[in-house]
């Protein structure tokens, strides 16, 4: 960057600047303005005007263009250093302008159509499907450095776990509609994280809901649904942003956005997202540090072809946010919320920094062939590589009739413990084909997508460990607290035996499926889909090079069904679907029969609203789902105690509902509300009839709220507040352990910015009530605390 810069300093650069106006006289928002074949332009501001800066001396086409705008071309000559002011007045009247373009860039945080979610170019009223779109400007307006964070503006979704940054891991977990979701697609394919999921190269982010193996088979979704970046693309023009961040904990992050041509003939396009990042904690010796770089390229071949070729690359060094389990029942701790346990918040209860390395390599390609108007061909190979080697500490609560059987309920104690990982890797492959389509029958109309799949997964993974280290105070206040650290942890695991866990195994993956969109009417649209799986696991070995056991093979078929009818079209959409989900299960039930795989079936209904030409957008909906064939223990046999039966079920049930708003120019709202409600059914005598103890809070809701000033001395000045709210949370839930709550929580959040044509300054406080709270899967992890962000954006 410092190069380009030091090149521009050197030469005498023209500007183009001018207004554009509708043919009423109105100012013409978000018009494209461009030098015709140079890969310079920018886009017309609230009040109609463009500027383009650094242009070299000599003869140009200018082209103004935009969607449903009669795209108008003129001839401009410039001199060194000269400013030329260019005009434009469009076809258009400021009324047919605003239908087609200016409110659908308004609503920044709205996005009206996917092709992911459906394989296929489809609305969000064409949908039968639930689904949220977090967009890059939410991003910038919230300050927001990664995937993590963004999900906090999705409907329902609740994060439980910080990423483990271990290999195969695929970063943080979270819950939706009861269930257990990561991040591990990118652009509708394989796309796994190991660390905590940067946003440098995330153009936005779809949370999509419900059972969704038939377009995404069962190894990167879950029955609560999927999450699926979507990446930034090359485009046409040459420019990118410089970012500098700092703020509370030491937090320091450097980012780069570079888009550049690569060839004269500006057929090739490149463009490199790349971020450093450090962040310490309000807790001792806890930090992550990691570097990101995203390159791309785009090559449009001709009208017909054009290939896509990126890649991620990942790496760096961390420590865990302190994790803290149950392994004794409730009942004995002597309290049973996270409030009242008396653990010091501001503890990570290790001496020193406990440190494990990371990094993944991620590598993608995509070829795209028109055939006509109706027919095209996406071919994608994604390829990702995970590794990790060093230190997972985690605790747990120890009652105090650990060590007197006599003492009173009560836990003074956590014991400190170790799960590290030796140098595992896992690798995965995936190769998806898919042909888009589209054809009448009779006067029906269809819009298929016919899709090939194979994925292929490699895991090389070792897992050792120590339940117990040490036992200090739970106040932090034993002479022993600095104990347990590298250099006392290693002389113990040399000293003593432990427990190794290898995790080596290969399974393919062999898919078709098949997806109708068939327009009935004008208004009443039906889809059918349906996906064969065929899943070929080689079985288990370890790094000694035993021969695999457990080997098997299970055939699957997976179907989805929608409707939808809108009553007003295009503004209003009655919806229903039956979706569904699989997981492949191994082993025999106590009858020696073979599992077979464990099915999730959703039916769930709503309406979805875009009115008020792009003002109001949202849904509302209620799901039921039912999962069947969960494998659980068969007490029926003394005489094996490791009996099994396959006839479980989970019912999970809820509504959701979600506004994104744009009442007026300037004023963006984000709010979501959802309930779940869910049990274990015919399951063990110790859970029958309760709340998954892994489905976060049953309610929760988001909110956020932007304004910005767009004309005026305040012209790009804005400012907004939000936040998250979640109830009580039963991460313990059975008749033997005892019931053990999070509590209920409010965070609230801020942020104010200024936004010019060149730079964006911005700042941002988190948690502004410095409110503690709990997150956890199966166990109590605390919060960050009050915590300040500033930015400064070089725009070019």
């Amino acid at each position: 960057m410092l190069l380009i810069n030091l090149v521009a300093f050197g030469q005498q650069f023209a500007t183009i600047k001018g207004k554009i106006k509708t043919a009423d006289g109105k100012p013409a928002s978000f018009i494209s303005v461009g030098l015709k074949g140079k890969g310079q332009g920018t886009t017309s501001d609230e009040t109609g005007s463009y500027t383009i800066n650094r242009v070299k001396p000599g003869t140009y086409m200018i082209k103004v263009s935009a969607v449903g705008v009669n795209p108008i071309e003129k001839t401009v000559t410039v001199t060194s250093e000269e400013t030329k002011i260019v005009d434009f007045v469009i076809v258009q009247n400021s009324t047919e302008l605003s239908e087609v373009n200016i409110n659908k860039h308004r609503a920044k945080y709205a996005a009206k159509k996917s092709n992911d979610v459906a394989k296929m170019p489809l609305s969000n009223l064409e949908n039968p499907q639930v689904y949220t779109t977090i967009t890059k400007e939410t991003f910038t307006d919230q300050l927001i450095f990664s995937v993590d964070d963004a999900t906090r503006n999705a409907v329902g979704i609740q994060k439980l776990w910080e990423s483990t940054s271990r290999g195969g891991d695929g970063g943080a977990y979270y819950a939706s509609r009861g269930f257990i979701v990561q991040s591990k697609l990118r652009n509708g394919i394989a796309g796994n994280v190991t660390s905590r999921n940067d946003a440098a190269n995330i153009e936005s982010v779809e949370v999509i809901k419900g059972p969704s193996a038939t377009l995404f088979g069962s190894t990167l979704t879950s029955y609560g649904g999927l999450i699926n970046r979507i990446t930034k693309k090359p485009f046409e023009g040459i420019g990118g942003e410089v970012t500098y961040s700092a703020g509370s904990y030491d937090l320091n992050r450097v980012s780069a956005d570079f888009n550049f041509p690569v060839d004269k003939a500006n057929l090739i396009y490149a463009r490199l997202n790349t971020s450093y990042n450090y962040k310490g904690s309000f807790q001792e010796n806890v930090f992550d540090r990691g570097f990101f770089i995203a390159p791309s390229l785009s090559y449009k071949v001709n009208d017909k072809l054009d290939f896509t070729f990126d890649a991620e690359i990942a790496n760096g060094k961390n420590t865990l946010k302190p994790f803290i389990f149950f392994y004794f029942p409730v009942a004995q701790l002597g309290f049973d919320r996270a409030d009242q346990s008396g653990v010091d918040y501001n503890k990570s209860f290790a001496g020193g920094p406990m440190k494990q390395k990371y990094n993944s390599t991620n590598f993608f390609g995509q070829a795209n062939y028109k055939f006509n108007e109706n027919w095209s061909s996406h071919t994608s190979v994604s390829t990702n590589y995970s590794f990790s080697n060093g230190r997972g500490t985690y605790l747990f609560l120890v009652p105090n009739s650990y060590f007197n059987p006599a003492a009173a309920p009560g836990a003074d104690y956590l014991s400190r413990a170790d799960q590290s990982t030796d140098n595992s890797e896992v690798y995965t492959y995936e190769v998806q084909q898919n042909f888009n389509g589209a054809f009448n029958i009779g006067s029906v109309k269809n819009r298929i997508v016919i899709g090939l799949d194979y994925l292929r997964q490699n895991s090389d993974q070792l897992y050792y460990s120590i339940d117990t280290f040490d036992i200090t105070n739970k106040n932090g206040n034993d002479a022993n607290y600095a104990n347990f650290n590298e250099k006392n942890l290693a002389a113990f695991y040399a000293a003593n035996s432990y427990s190794k866990y290898p995790i080596n195994f290969k399974s393919n993956t062999y898919s078709a499926y098949v997806s109708d969109v068939i327009n009935l009417t004008d208004r009443l649209i039906a889809l059918a889909a349906l996906r064969v799986d065929r899943f070929d696991n080689k079985g288990n070995s370890d790094r000694a090079g035993s021969a695999p056991t457990g080997a098997y093979k299970q055939t699957v078929f997976s179907p989805k069904f929608g409707l939808v009818f809108q009553p007003i079209k295009d503004q209003l959409s009655l919806f229903a679907n039956y979706q569904n989900g699989f997981n492949n299960i191994n082993g025999i039930d106590y009858q020696g029969n073979a599992f077979k795989p464990e099915q999730a079936n959703q039916v769930e209904g709503g309406i979805k609203l875009d009115a008020f030409n792009n003002k109001i957008t949202g849904s509302v909906s209620y799901y039921y789902i039912k999962v069947k064939d969960i494998v659980r223990g068969y007490n029926g046999d003394p005489s094996n105690p490791n009996a099994q039966i396959q006839d479980g079920n989970k019912i999970s049930k809820g509504i959701e509902a979600e506004i994104i708003a744009n009442p007026v120019n300037g004023l963006n709202i984000i709010a979501g509300f959802a309930y779940n409600d869910n049990k274990l059914v015919n399951a063990s005598p110790d859970v029958e009839g309760r709340r998954d103890a892994y489905s976060a809070a049953p309610y929760s809701a988001n909110l956020w709220v932007s304004y910005k000033f767009n004309t005026g001395s305040l012209s790009g000045f804005g400012l907004g507040a939000g936040g998250n709210y979640a109830s009580d949370n039963k991460i313990v839930n059975s008749v033997s352990q005892g019931v053990f709550i999070l509590p209920a929580y409010k965070v609230f959040n801020a942020s104010v910015f200024y936004d010019h044509a060149r730079f964006r300054l911005g700042a941002k406080v988190d948690n502004f009530t410095n409110q503690k709270y709990w997150t956890g899967y199966s166990t109590m992890n605390p919060q960050d605390l009050r915590t300040f962000t500033g930015s400064v954006t070089y725009k070019f």
